[in-house]
C-alpha cells in the first residue's frame, strides 16, 4: 500500500514539475515574441508594403530566435536535473501535507471516541 501512494504521490509530483516546465516556455516564448513584434513595429517599421519573401525571413529569424532560446537557455535551466528537484519538493510537499491530514484525523478520532464514552457513562 505505502509503494503504490509513493508512486502516486511521484506520478503526480512529475505531471505538476511538467506543467511548471511547459508554463515557463509559454511565458519565455510570449516576451520573445513581444520583443519580435515591438522591434519590427518601433525600430524597422515593419508595413503591409513588403514583398512576402521579407515576410518569411521574419518568420524565419523568428523561429531562430526560439529554438536558440529553447536549447541553450530552457534545456540548460530547465533540464533532467531541475525536473528532478522539483518533483522532490513536490513530493515532499505531499507527505507533509499527507502527516498533517492525518494527525487531523486521528484527533478527530480521538474526539469522536471521548464523545462516544461521555454518552455511554450518561
Amino acid at each position: 500500500m505505502k509503494t503504490n501512494l509513493d508512486h502516486e504521490q511521484y506520478e503526480k509530483a512529475r505531471k505538476r514539475t511538467k506543467q511548471k516546465k511547459r508554463l515557463y516556455f509559454h511565458f519565455v516564448l510570449f516576451l520573445i515574441a513581444s520583443v519580435f513584434f515591438i522591434l519590427l513595429n518601433k525600430v524597422l517599421h515593419f508595413h503591409e508594403e513588403l514583398d512576402w519573401y521579407v515576410w518569411a525571413i521574419f518568420v524565419w529569424l523568428f523561429l531562430l530566435i526560439i529554438h536558440f532560446i529553447n536549447v541553450f537557455v530552457m534545456k540548460r535551466f530547465f533540464g533532467k536535473e531541475w525536473e528532478r528537484i522539483q518533483t522532490e519538493k513536490l513530493i515532499e510537499k505531499h507527505k507533509i501535507k499527507i502527516e498533517q491530514l492525518e494527525k487531523r484525523l486521528e484527533k478527530k478520532d480521538f474526539f469522536n471516541e471521548i464523545s462516544s464514552q461521555e454518552k455511554l457513562n450518561s
